[in-house]
């Protein structure tokens, strides 16, 4: 019986055939992708709709319950992070279209599918939940301070642009909006709980529509990236690697449990390609190949993450075995 753990547990397999079947379909039937085309927008809103419903929004002050490790997961999503980007960028291709797509999906952490990831690797999952519309604020509000840090003057013209506003204003702000008004409808109508439940269900269908979609009709862009994507591979693969050490660094820094260090774990090493593939999309064409770049940073990520629930609880956030009787500087 399909259920959604089942599509979580096999995301990796089902957006890579999507992109294979999208590029198939680019392949052969070049004339028919028009109405694939009209499509992306809606389906990205309603994905991005259905992603934030599984953010809660209303339960943003739970997050400050536990100031020390929101000091450890902000700093290092939003302080330290940036900078091992911007060290890695000096390995990326120099291709501005591929390092604005690197920098848009590295520096914005994850909000939706880290905390599955949590559950699985036997994170604290209740306080990844409550750290997710942290996270998503401050990385709306911080994403043009970043792009204004690397770019500079460079990008101002692009991210004005009358498309790049509508973007972000229909499918980033208007689903985010919808999604804390729907929130609060349920909290008061509990009987209604089943319906963002079921919203639960859309994302990775939803995605694997979206790659499906951006292979078909950039085709000619991802199979002629080829040899970019390889040396666009390893920044991403040390990427993966830098954020293990750096939570294992910042979970021994700021005295955190080996529960909580793996959701800073996961934090740390799942991007938000969701939020940013809007922006990318909505950016003008001589920078197209930055949505190529994120979404294969997508299929690089959930890889990665096969590695992470092998690597966070068994090697970095271990649990150490009680002793009997406790040792008297312990906390029982």
């Amino acid at each position: 019986m399909l259920t959604k753990d089942i599509l979580e547990k096999y995301q990796v397999v089902i957006y890579s055939l999507a992109l294979l079947a999208g590029l198939a379909a680019g392949i052969r039937f070049p004339e028919h992708l028009a109405p694939w085309e009209t499509a992306l927008w809606p389906l990205l809103g309603v994905l991005l709709f259905a992603t934030f419903t599984q953010v809660p929004l209303v339960h943003l002050p739970q997050a400050f319950l536990d100031v020390r490790f929101l000091a450890a997961a902000i700093t290092g999503n939003f302080l330290v992070v940036p900078l091992i980007v911007w060290g890695l960028l000096a390995l990326a291709p120099p291709i501005p279209a591929v390092r604005l797509g690197i920098l848009l999906v590295l520096v914005v952490p994850c909000t939706d599918w880290f905390i599955t990831f949590v559950k699985l690797g036997g994170g604290d999952a209740p306080l990844a939940i409550a750290f997710a519309p942290v996270s998503l604020l401050l990385q709306l509000v911080l994403l043009p301070v970043y792009l204004w840090w690397f770019f500079g003057a460079e990008l101002a013209p692009a991210l004005a642009s009358r498309e790049m506003l509508q973007a972000f204003a229909g499918l980033i702000l208007a689903p985010l909006a919808l999604a804390f008004l729907l929130e609060r409808w349920v909290e008061k109508r509990p009987q209604w709980s089943w319906f963002p439940q079921g919203l639960g269900w859309l994302p990775v269908p939803l995605l694997a529509l979206v790659v499906f979609t951006i292979a078909a009709t950039q085709v000619h862009l991802v199979l002629g990236a080829g040899r970019l994507l390889v040396q666009v591979l390893q920044v991403y693969v040390l990427f993966l690697l830098a954020a293990a050490l750096l939570a294992r660094l910042w979970g021994r820094l700021f005295r955190l449990p080996a529960f909580q260090g793996r959701v800073l774990a996961f934090s740390f090493g799942t991007r938000n390609s969701f939020v940013v593939l809007p922006v990318a999309l909505a950016l003008p064409e001589a920078y197209e190949l930055a949505v190529v770049v994120i979404v294969f940073q997508s299929l690089v990520e959930l890889c990665g993450m096969v590695l992470y629930l092998r690597l966070i609880p068994d090697c970095l956030f271990r649990e150490r075995p009680r002793r009997w009787p406790l040792d008297w500087r312990e906390t029982p």
